[in-house]
């Protein structure tokens, strides 16, 4: 068995409520110790500053974007907004034209 197998047992004994002998215990909790320094080392790797400041990049784009459209949609509305005046204009014009005079 392999020394990762050894504390991988020992690991499921700990979780499942089994008691370990001191010794177990103090093994297990030295690798738990090693596993942890792992994976901070591999975080550590990740460059979160790179990856923060890329993302911070990424939203402040897509805020610009959502700016950009938002101004559009407000100016096409304020744009139909003066064609229905227009349309409703030009239907009373009609109507009138279209009703008779009497004289």
């Amino acid at each position: 068995m392999s020394q990762e197998d050894y504390f991988k047992q020992l690991h499921d004994k700990a979780t499942r409520g089994i008691a370990l002998s001191t010794t177990e215990q103090a093994e297990l909790d030295g690798w738990y110790a090693a596993q942890d320094q792992a994976e901070i080392e591999q975080l550590a790797k990740a460059t979160p500053p790179q990856t923060f400041a890329m993302l911070q990049a990424q939203v402040e784009t897509a805020l610009e974007q959502l700016r950009t459209v938002t101004q559009r949609i407000q100016e096409l509305s304020a744009q139909n907004e003066t064609i229905r005046r227009e349309i409703a204009t030009l239907q009373r014009q009609l109507a009138k034209t279209l009703t008779p005079q009497s004289s």
